[in-house]
């Protein structure tokens, strides 16, 4: 197809070719425009015209579920290698050995048609535009715009096109009247009807063009099927049946489908198929889904059935493709059969979206088949969708499993899915349900002799009680679960119980449990027990910053995160994002923690209990700021601490309400009734930190509360009078909002002023005016006033990614070296340096430097 209009975009790739090539820094493209509109041609052109560099190509696949990582694979079949022999291999192995494959040597990288891409696939190439720079590689990917909704997959993947300056995303438009009149100069055609009929669109364009001769077709479908006309019947039904097969036929399945070599010549004159590496494929989608159209009702069903029966003779077999063509062959035994294999497949690599999918196609035909089938696989089915988020989904998955169970007579598996369906309630903020369903578990493994389930709801019911700082249950309850009866040799179960052991001693104050924790992470990952996994590193640096330990949950978290996103686990990111946000305020980091405070309350489903810290977080930091105060974010962590009743939760949002009333001069009732009497219910070891934190604000409110007798360091020195001491124990730890309150609780009008100093640095003016008031209207003199937006330094105005650059900046190194570090380019690094500067209201980098704890970059 000649291309026309197309020469602005072409030169760019060119551009970024001929760049990397020649050992500069790598780009990436995202190319989209409708179905038609040359995506595939622009690609083909710069595949073409690259011959200096290598060109690897994948394809993401047009089937109900897609394969996780399809694409991928075939950039490493396409390169000669395979991308991991080990089955179950984490996600960022898979990143890396993409990274590999790619900067190994000067690289074209192509990926098209995301809106058909799968979740793992998404996050390989996240992670490879993030790094491009840093790559000799230019990246290129194409999508339809309008397949790419909010909730779909490469939803993610396109936002970091539009936010990175090394990805630059290429929209392709309808031709104009004039390149249409170039197109069909060699005919008699009218230029301005054949712009009408085809609106522009390349394809359909060239095609009218191909058969000008003949009258002008109303469609696409017209156009294409014009090709056919002279064709025997027999070759026409084997175009629909590679219609039938929209990824591609393998060349191994054509004699098995009886298509011989003159059959072959004969459709390549219709200029409709091309030939891939993988097989025979149409020339676009456009032309198969226009023969595809022609499948008399009921005939599609045959074509994939035949398409079926030939797949199952090759391997290794391909479970997704197999499921796909069952469920058009209506073969509802095979399709259910290979949907649960297929899903087995998405488990092994960490895409639970992908499994989640398979399992409810296994689901649909799965026939008549015993109920406590069907049960076990609505049970299989709520665990993929409690990993990705979708606790409302899972449970009514579960709740679904009950007449089931009974119908099959079957008590254990009944209990096996009360003890299940406890956490997804626990965790959608329905605590007295949670409750309800583990008492059902334990009583019906209890009926049934089923002495590992019983253990595994005890240590459930243990777990509730641990995130309810209740101690005494939490023993009752591991007391049952360690009962005689079962093999301690048990894995998940044995680990299960150290889970609850050591968060409940590490809640409690014994910080030698932490590196207890940490070992059990290192079990369960080796073990394949992901969920446990992640839960561990959620309560870790949930507990790290509620205990004061902000550099360590930082250390952590950079390590917890990235898990949650190698292995699929939305609902542990979604959780361990929360935790940062707070991590974020403790250090007055405003912007990133009203970023990830927003990133998980823009989250759609999810864990409700994740939510609590980001309201207060987005309550928090305009009031601090002197933004306003949007009241109706901690109404919300009200109802929801409320909900849970949970102590460590109540507390918080208590000791938010109380700043609220300290910085505006209302009164709450919660505050200044509920907070004073109910601190002594709510103090117990577990809560020492939470309760001093309330007891030090009711205190600044002037209300009548003791401080709690096991007040951790900071608080003890402060009730003690040492107030610098206390002041210095929260910068060490990173804490400088903490650190300027303390300086103001002195009555040392000097402590306060330095209070006023602090907060000014963080940006927390709205707090530090509140102090000027109060130090003008006690008579104290030299009152700073409040510094000028331009001369501020702001270290609360950096993004993530600003913080993860001046960390870098402050440990030292040069730009190029925070591009290696970053997988940026040094162009980009010296954006990120420059605005860093700005904000922080520093004049060099040494600067920086100098003031790196000063600015809780260390």
């Amino acid at each position: 197809m000649q291309l026309l209009e197309r020469g602005s975009e072409l030169e760019r790739l060119d551009a970024a070719v001929e760049q990397a090539a020649a050992g500069g820094p790598g780009a990436g493209f995202a190319i989209s425009g409708d179905s038609g509109a040359g995506k595939s041609a622009v690609v083909a052109a710069t595949c073409e015209t690259a011959t200096r560099l290598r060109v690897l190509r994948g394809h993401c696949d047009p089937l109900l579920t897609p394969r996780p990582l399809g694409p991928v694979r075939d950039l490493f079949d396409s390169a000669g290698r395979a991308l991991l022999a080990q089955q179950g291999a984490l996600l960022s192995e898979v990143c890396e050995a993409a990274y590999d494959l790619a900067r190994t040597e000067p690289t074209l990288l192509v990926v098209e048609d995301l809106h058909w891409v799968d979740a793992a696939s998404v996050e390989v190439l996240r992670f490879l535009v993030r790094r491009v720079e840093a790559m000799p590689v230019v990246l290129v990917m194409t999508y339809r715009d309008l397949e790419i909704g909010p909730g779909h997959p490469a939803r993610s993947l396109l936002g970091d096109v539009a936010a990175l300056e090394g990805v630059t995303p290429l929209a392709l438009s309808p031709l104009s009247v004039d390149a249409v009149r170039q197109l069909v100069a060699h005919t008699s055609l009218d230029a301005a009807l054949v712009h009408d009929v085809t609106g522009g669109n390349p394809f359909f364009v060239t095609e009218v063009a191909k058969e000008p001769h003949r009258p002008m077709p109303a469609s696409v479908r017209d156009a294409v099927l014009a090709r056919t006309h002279e064709i025997p019947a027999s070759d026409f039904e084997i175009l629909q049946l590679v219609a039938s097969a929209p990824d591609h036929v393998d060349d191994r399945v054509l004699p098995r489908l009886g298509v011989d070599l003159p059959s072959l010549r004969r459709l390549d004159e219709t200029g409709l198929l091309n030939r891939a590496a993988e097989g025979i494929v149409f020339r676009h989608e456009l032309a198969r889904l226009a023969i595809e159209s022609t499948i008399p009702v009921g005939g599609a069903a045959r074509l994939h059935a035949r398409l079926l029966e030939a797949l199952e003779g090759l391997e290794p077999r391909n479970p997704a493709v197999l499921t796909h063509h069952a469920v058009a062959a209506h073969d509802a035994p095979k399709a259910s059969a290979y949907a649960r294999q297929a899903a087995a497949e998405a488990i092994s690599a960490g895409a639970h979206g992908e499994a989640a999918a398979f399992f409810e196609i296994a689901l649909q035909h799965l026939g008549a088949e015993p109920p406590a089938e069907r049960a076990q696989l609505l049970v299989d089915l709520a665990f993929q969708q409690y990993m990705t988020g979708q606790l409302p989904k899972a449970i009514r998955n579960v709740e679904a499993t009950f007449p089931l169970w009974a119908q099959a007579n079957d008590l254990a598996g009944e209990a096996r899915a009360h003890a299940a369906v406890a956490i997804y309630e626990y965790y959608n903020a329905r605590r007295r349900h949670a409750d309800l369903h583990l008492d059902a578990a334990s009583t019906i493994a209890q009926d049934a002799g089923d002495a590992l389930t019983f253990r595994h709801a005890r240590i459930s019911a243990a777990y509730l009680a641990y995130m309810s700082s209740d101690d005494s249950a939490v023993t009752d309850h591991m007391a049952l679960a360690t009962a005689p009866g079962i093999d301690d040799g048990q894995d998940l179960l044995r680990l299960r119980r150290r889970l609850i052991e050591d968060v409940t001693d590490l809640s409690a104050g014994r910080e030698e449990a932490r590196d207890r924790i940490l070992d059990d992470v290192d079990d369960s990952r080796r073990q394949g027990f992901d969920e446990l996994a992640s839960t561990l590193y959620s309560q870790l640096s949930y507990l790290d910053v509620e205990q004061g330990r902000l550099t360590a949950a930082e250390r952590l978290l950079d390590q917890s995160l990235p898990f949650t996103v190698e292995r699929d686990i939305p609902i542990c990111r979604q959780w361990q994002t929360g935790v940062r946000s707070r991590l974020h305020l403790g250090k007055g980091r405003w912007n990133a923690a009203l970023e990830d405070a927003e990133t998980v309350l823009g989250t759609e489903g999810g864990m409700q209990v994740a939510l609590l810290w980001p309201f207060v977080v987005t309550a928090l930091v305009p009031l601090r700021r002197g933004q306003g105060f949007p009241r109706e974010q901690l109404e919300r962590a009200w109802t929801l601490a409320d909900s849970l009743d949970e102590p460590l939760r109540r507390l918080a949002v208590l000791a938010a309400l109380a700043e609220v009333a300290w910085m505006i001069g209302e009164e709450d009732p919660r505050v200044h009734d509920l907070a004073p009497r109910g601190l002594t219910d709510l103090s117990r070891p577990a809560t020492a930190w939470s309760s001093a934190a309330l007891a030090t604000w009711l205190r600044r409110l002037g209300l009548p509360v003791e401080m709690p007798a096991d007040a951790p360091t900071p608080f003890r020195l402060a009730i003690e009078g040492r107030h610098a001491e206390a002041a210095s124990w929260w910068h060490t730890a990173g804490d400088s909002f903490q650190e300027a309150m303390t300086l103001s609780d002195s009555p040392d009008a000097q402590h306060r002023l330095a209070a006023v100093a602090v907060l000014d640095r963080l940006g927390a003016v709205g707090t530090a005016d509140r102090l000027r008031a109060q130090l003008r209207a006690e008579g104290v003199g030299a009152v700073p006033q409040r510094p000028r937006e331009a001369t501020r330094a702001n270290p609360g105005g950096l993004t993530n990614r600003q913080l993860d650059v001046a960390r870098l900046v402050a440990r030292g190194l040069s730009n190029s070296e925070i591009a290696a570090a970053l997988y940026i380019s040094p162009k980009t690094a010296d954006h990120h340096v420059s605005a860093i500067l700005g904000k922080l209201g520093l004049e060099s980098r040494r600067a920086v430097a100098r003031k790196a704890e000063q600015l809780g970059l260390k």
